[in-house]
This record gives structure tokens, C-alpha cells and sequence, in this order.
């Protein structure tokens, strides 16, 4: 169990508190913002499916970095759909990836690009530096590209299919190059 003292304890309430009015000013049933926090809180890519409705958050990172101060940040931009669409795939990419408690990585196959519609998009910056949540409807379809389309793909495919598919991890083979 996490032990937190008792000032930090009410700050992440207070926090909590806020997220609960975030989520009424959104409009949004509140389920559908488990994601969002869920990328917020732990990092990552996260969707679920509640009745009829899908909900999905794809991160996005953007580092910053001024080279004559020697100083940076990453912005996390974190998308959030209710009842994602895919509208368009592009090319093909093997990878490896590794789903939430499995044991081992899976070789998959994902677009390298990939547009996204839904009902409803919610776009989250993360700013470390001025500790800020920004979020902001958007009202046209997302565009991804890399690693935010590997991303998407992977939950649209938890959406859809509940289970990633791929090939074994230990169907690979070592070589020794001399």
C-alpha cells in the first residue's frame, strides 16, 4: 500500500476535486474520463469499452530543447475519444509491444499513419514547466503519425477485439555475428 502523508493526501484530494469539476465542465460522462487521467497519472496509452461506449486516450510526446541554454522540457499532448473511428490507415510497421500484465512481447504489425475520428475529442497539454493541464475540444479528425498511430492502432485493436494479436516473442531466433 502507498503511504502518503497527510499534507500530500490532501492535495491529491483536492486535486481529485478538480477532476471531478474538470469532468462536469467537459460535458462528458465521467467513465469517459478514465483514460485521460489514467495517461495523466500513469503514462501510456489506455481505453475500455462501458455498455455501448469505447473511450481511448493516445499520448504524444514533444521535447523542447534550446541548445544554447542547455535546458528543455517534454510537452505530453494526450488525446481523449468517446466512440473513436478509424478514417484512414497508412503503410505498415512490425514492432514489438508489451500489453499491460502479459509476460511477454508480441511481434504486430501497425500503420505508420493513421486518422481518427469520434463523437467526442478532448486534447490534454501537459506543460512541466508552468505545471498546467490544458484541454481543449477538438472538433476535426487527429491526425497521427509513429509512434502516436502504433499507439492508437494498439487500443482501437483493445476496443475492437479486447486482446492484441501477434506473434509469439520467442519465435525470434538468436544469431551470433562474427
Amino acid at each position: 500500500m502507498i503511504h502518503l502523508e497527510h499534507q500530500q493526501l490532501k492535495k491529491l484530494l483536492k486535486f481529485t476535486l478538480k477532476e471531478k469539476r474538470v469532468i462536469k465542465r467537459l460535458g462528458i460522462p465521467p467513465d469517459a474520463f478514465i483514460p485521460l487521467l489514467f495517461s495523466i497519472r500513469f503514462g501510456g496509452d489506455w481505453s475500455f469499452v462501458r455498455n455501448s461506449d469505447k473511450f481511448m486516450a493516445v499520448k504524444e510526446k514533444i521535447t523542447e530543447y534550446d541548445e544554447k541554454e542547455k535546458v528543455g522540457c517534454t510537452i505530453e499532448i494526450v488525446y481523449l475519444f468517446l466512440n473513436p473511428r478509424i478514417l484512414k490507415e497508412e503503410g505498415t510497421v512490425y514492432r514489438l509491444e508489451k500489453c499491460g500484465d502479459k509476460g511477454e512481447r508480441k511481434l504486430v504489425k501497425r500503420p505508420y499513419k493513421m486518422i481518427i475520428e469520434a463523437d467526442y475529442i478532448i486534447k490534454a497539454s501537459l506543460d512541466p514547466l508552468n505545471l498546467k493541464i490544458k484541454l481543449k475540444r477538438i472538433k476535426e479528425p487527429v491526425k497521427f503519425e509513429g509512434s502516436g498511430a502504433y499507439g492508437a492502432s494498439h487500443e482501437m485493436e483493445h476496443l475492437s477485439k479486447g486482446q492484441i494479436s501477434g506473434r509469439p516473442f520467442w519465435e525470434f531466433e538468436y544469431e551470433i555475428e562474427e
